[in-house]
């Protein structure tokens, strides 16, 4: 649940806004839940007992980035390290620690649309690694990727952790990695992290924590929306709505209306909701081994390795582009 970040809130915001609310099918870009608040929000999830992504790939990070760093050093050589939606790296730390006991000579450019993200990161990533190379980019993936490879022509190790990659449907996901490896040169290399299959009921309540933490969550972008574009959604008057479908492994939140009413949106813009309309906030698609791998060679990438947390519910899986 760490979502794909894109363009910076400009203009764009409004635009994006109502494009979605003016759907056949009404729809927010999960991309916008991060403002101030959310990214709080969003680290209260992740330490929720119910959102087991977290503590299954911080394992895999704490336990075997000795094994992630030897792969990594003997595929690229050397090398400079970008992750795509550093988030507070509460994770990438323990690799980048890692890189940096091995004395690999690298920097580390995270990026991220939220500028407060990066703000943190600068401010006190130099404190907790003295000797980490680091610039952050503020901004969109693909754009602040291009910027990377303009300050350092190395080898790139692209980190895209979190289940990062569930927050687009199976075809989006093949789409983004086949635009991802356009801006990457044979032999670099990308960790990225999946949520594997389960049992739907552990699934389920990883979006639905009886804290409701989650559900602050997505009522906090129509709070934003609010406050940005001056609309008045009354948050009442919507309740949040998570599904999963163990077939095709999408798991969807939504909010639903829980009656008809009117949104004003600016000046001079109303939606109108139905009783029981449901508003698509976002997916967090869930993969099976086989669907990894299908993905990498489809997308033109070749797996070099795997590696998982003790109940196998999480892999972090290392490809190198051809």
């Amino acid at each position: 649940m760490v979502f794909y970040k894109s363009k910076p809130v400009t203009g764009t915001f409004y635009e994006e806004v109502v494009r979605g609310l003016t759907a056949p099918q009404k729809y927010l870009d999960s991309k916008y839940f991060y403002d101030a608040t959310g990214d709080q929000l969003f680290q209260q999830i992740m330490q929720c007992h119910e959102y087991y992504l977290t503590g299954c790939e911080m394992e895999i990070l704490t336990t075997r980035a000795a094994e992630i760093t030897d792969a990594i050093i003997r595929q690229a050589g050397t090398f400079d390290v970008v992750e795509l939606g550093a988030g507070d790296a509460t994770k990438s730390i323990h690799l980048l620690r890692q890189l940096l006991a091995s004395e690999v000579d690298f920097t580390y450019f995270p990026i991220d649309i939220s500028a407060n993200v990066i703000r943190h990161l600068e401010q006190e990533l130099p404190a907790t690694l003295p000797d980490l190379q680091l610039k952050g980019l503020n901004g969109e993936y693909f754009g602040m990727l291009q910027a990377a490879n303009t300050y350092s022509r190395k080898k790139k190790v692209v980190l895209f952790l979190g289940a990062n990659i569930g927050n687009f449907d199976p075809a989006a996901a093949h789409s983004f990695c086949e635009e991802l490896k356009e801006l990457l040169q044979p032999g670099d290399l990308l960790l990225t992290g999946f949520d594997l299959k389960k049992h739907p009921q552990v699934i389920l309540h990883a979006y639905n924590d009886d804290a409701g933490i989650t559900k602050a969550f997505n009522l906090n972008l129509l709070t934003r929306i609010n406050r940005e574009l001056g609309a008045n959604f009354d948050l009442s008057k919507f309740e949040h709505y998570p599904t999963y479908d163990p077939g095709t492994g999408a798991c969807k939140s939504y909010l639903i209306s829980l009656e008809k009413q009117q949104v004003k949106i600016g000046d001079n813009l109303y939606i109108d909701f139905a009783e029981n309309e449901p508003l698509y906030m976002e997916i967090s698609q869930k993969y099976s081994l086989e669907e990894t791998e299908q993905l990498a060679l489809q997308a033109g990438f070749k797996p070099v390795a795997r590696f998982f947390d003790s109940k196998k519910w999480f892999v972090d899986c290392l490809w190198q582009c051809d």
